[in-house]
């Protein structure tokens, strides 16, 4: 008789194999160590598995945990900071950023991956500075992290420069932060018992000296890791690209041979037609983060156009300060509404497909494609339970026309995940993360962004952003 630690049965079962959401109505999965062992109907896991512990899942919904990968945790104390503004690096977040301690970013993270987690969210594609000192939150909460280091050469004095100016660049300051994406590689990857990667992360083409760039690609080349990196993120980058070096930033890579299936370009906000369609004919991946860009930009980047061309599309929720929030469910329904409104048609970006991005795709796209984003045996046991009998997915109709999908991507705020196992681990159940004081979390964050505000007003960083003129005039 087939051996496992734990058999969940009678779930509405969506496991993300094949070309749609495979899903098995009264489904069942065995988890055996770190991996699931089977996938298949109650009636035959209960047979082959009859000495397993059972999780009667009452016809909860239990899919794969999303995955989001695209976050900078570290800016989380930013949050609600950079909306509604022209320039929202420089109004937004360097008035704030260089008054951000190590202290400060590592509290911060904490909750910004707790309400990760609580919506959903079991894979962290994290990106920062400083990313060692983050790490320890991932080993604690037992979440499943796919990092990289954010690779600059902006001197401390960058906050100074107007918009539309040419940053001045020091690539000996790119150099140290390479040195300390290599420092995390040894470290973490492959650590956890596997929960763990490293990519390697230059923040954008715009931002570090051509040279230092390639260095960056033959270190990650040389441990077949993948680069995490914006990519046409915004009109800010292709100017800085076009004063520096009199080409736009797909080209520029291109012509380096930097462009391929290693690449996992972020945004693409302001890419071509003829951009996406190189991008994606390289290999390249995508990440689109419709919360952020949406608020940041008022644009939808080309996702749409982007798988149209074959390419590897994920969804991220990039940063709070931006996006404000962490949270899948609504990347995946921005994801579909900004598409229909961008091309006036209903019909784009259906809910199945927004759903796949968050899984399966998204988990080919950051290169976890044979480790997780479905349920499938073999593949590390990284799932949620979704509340089958909360307001926002009721009332469910199982057969034709099947409603569940479209509640889950259209209505679902996150809160209705009451249950997440991660690497064979059950991390939260009953809506509580198990490995962390979450309201002790919050309240820690609070003081230390209390201290961050407090330095920056003093200092006067913070005269020129729109949300102090609005407060003072008591708009906010």
């Amino acid at each position: 008789m087939a051996q496992a630690d734990l058999l969940l049965i009678h779930a509405r079962l969506f496991t993300m194999e094949g070309p749609g959401v495979g899903y098995v109505a009264d489904g069942a999965v065995a988890v055996q160590g770190s991996r699931i062992a089977a996938v298949g109907t109650s009636d035959a896991l209960q047979r082959e598995y009859a000495q397993a512990e059972r999780m009667d899942c009452q016809g909860d919904i239990v899919l794969p945990g999303l995955i989001d990968a695209h976050m900078h945790t570290g800016i989380a104390l930013l949050r609600g900071t950079a909306q509604d503004m022209d320039h929202w690096m420089q109004l937004g977040i360097w008035p704030f950023r260089r008054h951000v301690t190590d202290e400060m970013a590592v509290a911060g993270s904490l909750v910004n991956i707790i309400e990760a987690m609580q919506a959903g969210t079991t894979t962290f594609g994290d990106y920062n500075s400083n990313m060692a000192q983050l790490m320890p939150h991932y080993e604690r909460l037992g979440a499943r992290a796919r990092v990289a280091e954010m690779i600059h050469s902006l001197p401390p004095q960058q906050g100074s420069v107007p918009p539309g100016e040419l940053y001045p660049l020091d690539d000996t300051v790119g150099e140290a932060l390479l040195q300390r994406n290599i420092a995390l590689y040894e470290d973490w990857h492959d650590a956890g018992g596997g929960r763990f990667s490293v990519m390697f992360g230059p923040q954008g083409p715009d931002l570090l000296g051509g040279e230092l760039l390639q260095d960056v690609f033959a270190e990650a080349r040389r441990r077949q890791a993948m680069v995490h990196m914006h990519v046409a993120q915004g009109d800010r980058e292709i100017l800085q690209m076009e004063l520096r070096h009199g080409q736009r930033s797909p080209a520029y890579l291109d012509a380096m041979g930097l462009l391929g299936p290693d690449l996992l370009a972020v945004h693409l906000t302001e890419a071509t037609d003829q951009e996406v369609q190189l991008l994606a004919k390289r290999g390249a991946a995508m990440v689109y983060c419709p919360g952020s860009i949406g608020i940041i930009d008022g644009l939808v980047p080309p996702a749409a156009e982007f798988m149209q061309q074959g390419g590897r599309a994920a969804l991220g929720s990039d940063q709070l300060p931006g996006n404000n929030c962490a949270n899948m469910w609504n990347e995946m329904k921005l994801a579909a509404l900004f598409n229909k409104i961008k091309y006036r048609d209903p019909k784009v970006l259906p809910a199945w497909k927004a759903l796949r991005m968050a899984t399966v795709e998204g988990a080919a796209a950051i290169g976890l494609g044979d480790q997780v984003g479905s349920l499938k045996p073999g593949k590390y046991a990284d799932m949620i339970r979704v509340d089958a009998k909360a307001p926002t997915l009721n009332p469910i109709l199982d057969t034709a026309p099947r409603n569940i999908v479209p509640n889950l991507v259209y209505s679902l705020r996150g809160h209705e995940v009451h249950w997440m196992m991660v690497h064979g681990a059950v991390v939260m159940a009953e809506r509580q993360l198990l490995n962390v004081d979450a309201a002790a979390a919050v309240a820690a964050a609070q003081q230390w962004a209390e201290k961050m505000a407090s330095k920056a007003r003093q200092a006067g960083d913070l005269d020129a952003s729109p949300l102090t003129k609005w407060t003072e005039q008591g708009l906010l």
